[in-house]
């Protein structure tokens, strides 16, 4: 079932080959096929997941692929089978983008891990585009009242800093290395529970310091600075193998450090003193639906001071560019 009146083509932003520039071009519209359903895109994040892509640091994408996992779009078009989702309707398609339902880890609640999935913007197409095709059980239904730039950002780095602060355990006092979109969004929930956050930015980047001090976090430095106090547990955005025997260093015994990329450049060779006493080292891997359940229903409810700079569709690289160089505080994000 279609929207009256629909388009018959759609403009997507493609990546042929590692490095290359995304090139405008024309398609037909596709139709969704059984399960799926058709979103008219409002707003798309850009994400450090879409450099990684981009950049060849994730080596098996669909090609040519669209990227984008933080779409926010209107559903224009239900396949066969759909009834949970209605035309019309706000809805966001995040990074998960399908599981296979019956691997080991599947059925054991860690759909995040399973063994044949496909991801929006890399093995499936995203929404650097006007238009997207997903599963609909991976779909999420949205609010109609907020801005649909200030929505995007929620679906990727949102919910990764969600499942990133959730395996720090019951952790009070924090370190969050890399203050960008996902470390813009999970301070201030942190904050909100309660915690006690420190920020630790690229050496050197005053505005960054500037940024987090005004999210409201208790003390903002350098990375490469010594923790002000002892934390409780660490969260690594920033994609450098190299933070983490640092965030060990500052971490109390028994401790946390959890990597919340899904890329990160070659950890160094570090003494075992750092990682003894029970310390331990984590990473995140993709998101269960249940995490983008709990957060995009938190989420609502706080008063979250989203930051996000649009670009038109056709600046895609635009934005890649500023988001590769750290010109972006918070989130960037398209507009088709």
């Amino acid at each position: 079932m279609t929207a009256p009146f629909a388009a018959t083509t759609m403009t997507a932003m493609a990546l042929y080959a590692p490095h290359a520039p995304l090139v405008m071009e024309t398609r037909p519209l596709p139709a969704p096929g059984p399960g799926e359903i058709r979103l008219k895109v409002e707003a798309c994040g850009v994400c450090r997941t879409d450099l990684h892509v981009v950049d060849g640091e994730l080596t098996k994408p669909k090609r040519p692929i669209v990227p984008g996992h933080e779409i926010v779009g209107r559903v224009d078009a239900l396949g066969a089978g759909v009834t949970a989702l209605r035309l019309g309707e706000r809805v966001g398609v995040p990074w998960l983008g399908h599981t296979c339902g019956h691997c080991s880890y599947c059925a054991s609640a860690r759909e995040n891990l399973c063994d044949d999935p496909l991801f929006t913007g890399y093995t499936r197409d995203g929404g650097y585009a006007t238009h997207a095709i997903a599963d609909a059980a991976y779909c999420f239904p949205l609010a109609e009242t907020t801005d649909a730039a200030l929505l995007a950002p929620l679906l990727c780095a949102g919910l990764i800093g969600w499942r990133t602060l959730k395996l720090a355990g019951p952790a009070q006092n924090i370190g969050i290395y890399g203050f960008g979109a996902a470390a813009h969004i999970i301070a201030q929930v942190a904050i909100l529970q309660g915690k006690r956050v420190h920020a630790f930015v690229l050496p050197g980047d005053q505005a960054a310091i500037d940024f987090a001090r005004g999210l409201g976090v208790a003390t903002a430095q350098d990375s490469d600075a010594p923790a002000p106090e002892q934390l409780d547990a660490a969260l690594i955005f920033a994609p450098v193998g190299a933070l983490v025997p640092h965030a060990l260093a500052a971490v109390k015994k028994g401790g946390a450090v959890v990597c919340g990329g899904i890329h990160m450049s070659d950890i160094p060779a570090f003494p075992y003193a750092l990682l003894w006493e029970e310390r331990r080292l984590l990473s995140v891997a993709n998101l269960t639906r249940e995490d983008a359940r709990e957060f995009l229903a938190l989420a609502p409810t706080l008063p979250l001071k989203m930051h996000a700079t649009s670009y038109p569709l056709a600046q895609a690289n635009e934005a890649l560019a500023d988001l590769r160089a750290g010109r972006v505080q918070g989130a960037a994000v398209l507009i088709p």
